[in-house]
């Protein structure tokens, strides 16, 4: 089981909060499109014994592309990869640009999964995140899906935003449930430098929400969602019966996967690759035969951390047995020494040959990973 992850680094605004490398200027989109392809055939090779059973168009704003476009990037994968019958295709898309005919032509292309960027049901949310679609479009963009054939819809919404209060935010939750998606994702809004949020918060222009008033909308979003019959399988994300994001539980579940196009990374389980986040050197790169990544073989060290900051954060959680028989004594005995004092705490939960993160250790689930992480200088 494997995935491929296409990185289209392009968006026509600029939203306050993002830090995912993208660019407004569409000009170089042809060339982009032409070194998308030629990645793609020039490592099919990494992945010639491998079933690709997930594709997954990330961004930026995949929906900048027309059907024609999206449709060439596909037909590559077709011909150079052995895709699985009932792959998982998800296309990542900004309500606005997913009209009734668009989305009936990613339908008869071969999409079967979207994943659409709403953050809010609320106009003046929007307006802060500097977001481009208006609460109708996101309301239409979602039923249009469904009228045209899609069964396998997410959406995400933002919480933690500035002067959010909790009944604002539980109207944003109760509007998505109505909606009767497939699948939720739901952030804390973090402030990463780089972003317009994080120099208005330096200015003093924005005010940090308290952590306390953060941690009661997760809960409350975690109630809702629970009595409204999602199943809370991953820290941030929550779908109905069945409906995992097959793509992203591969990356928790340590599955390779194949990172095309700029800033998008590879995993095969020994080693990861990056490759450059610009995108004329990345295009430069592939026309003319040029480094346009960066690798490294990881150590022991690095695939136990990488094992426990996937797994743990997921309901299937981490196996014991796993770290005791691939890992030497003592990353065992470090993991068992802190699973002791986090179940004492109440903060993870231990179910036959699994540990995973509790409820009550969610909302600090970052500090809990960076704890059973083990750090040693080379």
């Amino acid at each position: 089981m494997a995935g491929i992850y296409i990185h289209i680094p392009f968006c026509r605004k600029r939203c306050y909060y993002c830090d995912f490398f993208k660019s407004i200027d569409l000009s170089q989109k042809a060339r982009l499109l032409i070194g998308l392809k030629k990645e793609l055939e020039s490592r099919v090779t990494e992945f010639a014994d491998e079933e690709i059973n997930t594709i997954y168009f990330g961004g930026g704003t995949p929906s900048v592309l027309d059907i024609d476009e999206l449709n060439g990037l596909l037909n590559t994968i077709q011909q150079h990869y052995r895709v699985a019958e009932n792959a998982e295709i998800t296309l990542e898309g900004n309500p606005d640009d997913l009209t009734q005919g668009f989305l009936s032509s990613l339908k008869q292309i071969g999409f079967n999964r979207l994943s659409m960027g709403i953050q809010s049901f609320s106009e003046s949310d929007l307006k802060l995140m500097n977001r481009r679609h208006s609460v109708l479009q996101a309301i239409h963009s979602v039923n249009w899906a469904k009228e045209v054939g899609f069964s396998n819809i997410s959406i995400d919404l933002i919480y933690g935003l500035p002067n959010q209060s909790l009944e604002d935010w539980e109207k944003n939750v109760r509007s998505a449930v109505e909606l009767d998606v497939e699948h939720i994702s739901a952030y804390n809004l973090t402030y990463h430098e780089g972003t317009v949020f994080y120099e208005q918060l330096k200015k003093g222009i924005l005010k940090e929400l308290p952590d306390e008033l953060s941690l009661q909308q997760f809960e409350l979003l975690v109630q809702i969602l629970k009595e409204a019959g999602y199943e809370h399988y991953e820290i941030s994300n929550f779908c109905k019966p069945g409906f995992y994001s097959q793509h992203n539980s591969s990356y928790w579940k340590s599955k390779k996967y194949l990172g095309i196009g700029p800033s998008a990374h590879s995993y095969n389980i020994v080693s990861r690759r990056w490759n450059v986040s610009s995108i004329s050197r990345y295009v430069d790169g592939l026309e003319n035969n040029q480094t346009y990544f960066e690798s490294e073989i990881l150590t022991e060290q690095d695939r136990y951390n990488d094992f426990i900051i996937t797994g743990l954060r997921t309901i299937w959680g981490i196996s014991e047995e796993f770290i005791q028989t691939t890992f030497p004594l003592r990353y065992f005995t470090h993991f068992q020494k802190l699973k002791a004092k986090y179940l004492q705490s109440g903060h993870l939960t231990c179910s036959l040959d699994n540990v995973s993160i509790a409820p009550k250790g969610l909302f600090i689930s970052d500090k809990i990973m960076a704890d059973f992480m083990i750090v040693e200088s080379s």
